[in-house]
């Protein structure tokens, strides 16, 4: 490797701006680690950007659980932490339940948490529903209730992570796409536009791009990229306090202070991997506003004000890839979160940060290695299996 101008020498490159990067730097840099992070587009651009900002623990695949519930303590302390909230309103999150099948699919997933210690999931009777959302269509049976959960801002939380990462010395370089990763002796390189940066460790945590980097030395991933959309409305008079999500489709709804409602829940859109772009598709949000209009009647005539899309990393397992390389030294990954990321943003960034640091995160994360893929793994099915 010949470009070695504007050589850059940290103790750790990250690559990728999103939630997990700028939480992971700032983790590093709160232990005195000197920390660059490279930003292809600019930091929140993409998946971090533009998720429903869901602070959930309902839902999780099992072996994602404790890392959820850690995370979701560091969210109520947010404020002691970054000096900023990042809007965190702990709403609680409903995942509604809209026929009888539905609901013993709730009562099943409920009972196997419960067999494995975790009780944060309750299941609801229809009346208790209706006393928490009385707005919500009579049809509904029921549902699991998580008081504790809620939500957040994602941009307003993935720069707060990057200031607070800034005041302890991190340095972020946006528009600095990396287009080569490679180790040379016992130091990492990567190649952008702007130079060669070069540390002793390196963290891949850039979203739906990390499986181009892994291939760079060896690891592919069954990994591919799915464009995720939002939508918000014009302004209604307050009708919902919850988030919501439902059981039988897609969906993650809540209401704003100021009267406008976002709706998302992993809404696919059209992810364009080379030109880092995603695009809405208009056909799947009117299915999205209609699962809307069938739970809440009274918006029927809501207009929407706006859609985006950004770009996020699928896995086949739909588990993320939190590990240390198994083809090389001092190289660790983060991304692959299937647009479920967001909550576990500020826990994971703190095992992340230990892995690279001390060698081992204070909660396993077994479930996570890059080399799971393939395996005959029981613990893989059972993860699917309480996904939904």
């Amino acid at each position: 490797m010949n470009d070695t101008t504007n050589l850059h020498e940290v103790d750790v490159l990250v690559v990728g701006g999103g939630l997990h990067g700028t939480s992971s730097a700032f983790h590093m840099a709160r232990r005195g680690a000197k920390v660059i992070v490279l930003e292809a587009d600019y930091v929140a651009r993409h998946s971090s950007g533009v998720n429903a900002g869901g602070v959930r623990t309902l839902g999780r695949p099992l072996p994602e659980i404790p890392l959820a519930l850690m995370s979701r303590e560091i969210w109520y302390r947010m404020s002691d932490l970054l000096c900023e909230d990042g809007g965190f309103v702990p709403s609680g999150q409903l995942k509604i339940a809209e026929t009888d099948d539905e609901l013993e699919a709730c009562r099943q997933r409920v009972a196997l948490l419960e067999s494995h210690g975790f009780t944060h999931e309750k299941v609801i009777d229809r009346e208790s529903v209706l006393e928490l959302e009385p707005a919500l269509a009579r049809h509904v049976t029921g549902g699991i209730w998580v008081e504790r959960d809620g939500f957040a801002l994602p941009y307003r939380t993935t720069t707060a992570f990057r200031l607070a990462a800034q005041r302890l010395g991190a340095r972020f370089l946006e528009g600095t796409p990396v287009r080569r990763i490679e180790q040379r002796g016992t130091r990492w390189f990567a190649v952008t536009s702007r130079g060669t940066f070069s540390a002793e460790k390196l963290l891949v945590t850039a979203g739906a791009w990390s499986g181009e980097l892994t291939k760079q030395v060896g690891e592919p991933v069954p990994v591919h990229p799915e464009g995720l959309m939002l939508m918000v409305t014009h302004r209604v008079a307050p009708f919902c306090r919850a988030t919501l999500g439902a059981t039988g489709r897609p969906l993650s709804f809540k209401q704003f202070d100021n009267g406008t409602v976002v709706i998302g829940g992993k809404l696919i859109g059209i992810a364009d991997l080379a030109n880092r772009h995603g695009e809405v598709d208009f056909a799947r949000l009117v299915r999205s506003a209609r699962t809307v209009t069938d739970l809440f009647p009274h918006l029927r005539n809501l207009g929407v004000n706006r859609a985006w899309a950004g770009v996020e990393a699928f896995t086949e397992d739909e588990l993320p890839v939190i590990s240390a390389s198994r083809k090389a030294s001092n190289l660790y990954y983060s991304f692959g979160y299937c647009g479920s990321g967001f909550q576990l943003g500020p826990g994971c960034g703190k095992l992340v940060s230990e892995l690279i640091l001390d060698g081992a995160p204070s909660i396993p994360l077994d479930a996570f290695a890059i080399d799971r893929f393939g395996r005959d793994s029981s613990f893989s099915r059972t993860a699917q299996l309480v996904t939904h």
